[in-house]
């Protein structure tokens, strides 16, 4: 039975390099087939890099999504259509650069990854994800035996909504962006596995991945200020999900909490 473990956002040098030193050894003890991460925050808290594409390669993890960060780093935009395992979100523009979505395979059956952004308070240019997901399903049906979505997106009701829109037609919707983990994991009912919000793997002592004192400072008299990457408490948070063949629907969803040492 297909396994898949798919990790939270990747927060900065912190967060992958703890995806990077231990993926190969959890790989093998948790029995995955497969492993995705979204590493939109993974070049210095804000967008990725090809050089960082590929150490996240070199380490094990198959596939990387992205979120509403894609653009941050500088000449990423030239560099992504040379990265054949990145996908960035699908219900970006068209003239976007980047692939829409990855197909993996493993003893014949193939699972399409996919991610689409939200629109509730979400500060990017992103076709309507409800009405997108209909025609990205019927063109990856031709592709794959089963489809895992990746909702990249801000509020609990737009992720629980979207799980309850694709319960059974995805093997998978889970839940990015907002870097808490949530409790939630589950199998609905039809089959689809779900969960709000994975987690990020990165630091938690900090705010959503940053250094505590600037985010407070800010919080209270509102001056700008750069936040740097916090560094305590790193860990690497995701879910492990079971994919039956027969079905092309989920058996299993585990979230997964392992600290980085």
């Amino acid at each position: 039975m297909p396994r898949l473990l798919f990790l939270g956002d990747i927060v900065g040098r912190p967060g992958r390099g703890a995806v990077i030193a231990r993926l190969r050894a959890l790989r093998a003890e948790l029995g995955a087939d497969w492993v995705v991460a979204n590493a939109e925050n993974a070049a210095g808290g804000s967008g990725l890099n090809a050089s960082i594409a590929r150490d996240l390669a070199a380490a094990g993890v198959d596939g990387i999504t992205l979120g509403d960060h894609c653009w941050d780093q500088r000449g990423f935009d030239r560099e992504i259509d040379s990265l054949a395992h990145v996908c960035r979100p699908a219900n970006l523009p068209a003239a976007c650069p980047g692939r829409t979505h990855l197909v993996l395979e493993k003893d014949g059956f193939r699972l399409v990854v996919f991610t689409l952004l939200g629109n509730q308070f979400m500060k990017v240019d992103a076709d309507h994800a409800f009405r997108a997901v209909e025609t990205w399903l019927d063109r990856l049906r031709k592709e794959a035996d089963a489809v895992f979505l990746e909702f990249h997106a801000e509020t609990t009701s737009e992720k629980i909504a979207m799980g309850w829109f694709l319960d059974g037609r995805a093997a998978a919707v889970i839940g990015t962006h907002t870097h808490v983990p949530t409790a939630d994991a589950r199998i609905l009912p039809r089959g689809t596995a779900y969960i709000t919000d994975v987690g990020m793997s990165g630091p938690y002592t900090g705010v959503l991945g940053r250094e505590i004192a600037p985010i407070l400072a800010r919080m209270s008299d509102g001056m700008p200020r750069r936040f740097p990457v916090a560094a305590a408490d790193v860990r690497i948070c995701g879910v492990l999900i079971d994919i039956d063949p027969a079905t092309r629907r989920a058996t299993a969803v585990k979230r997964i909490e392992i600290p980085a040492e």
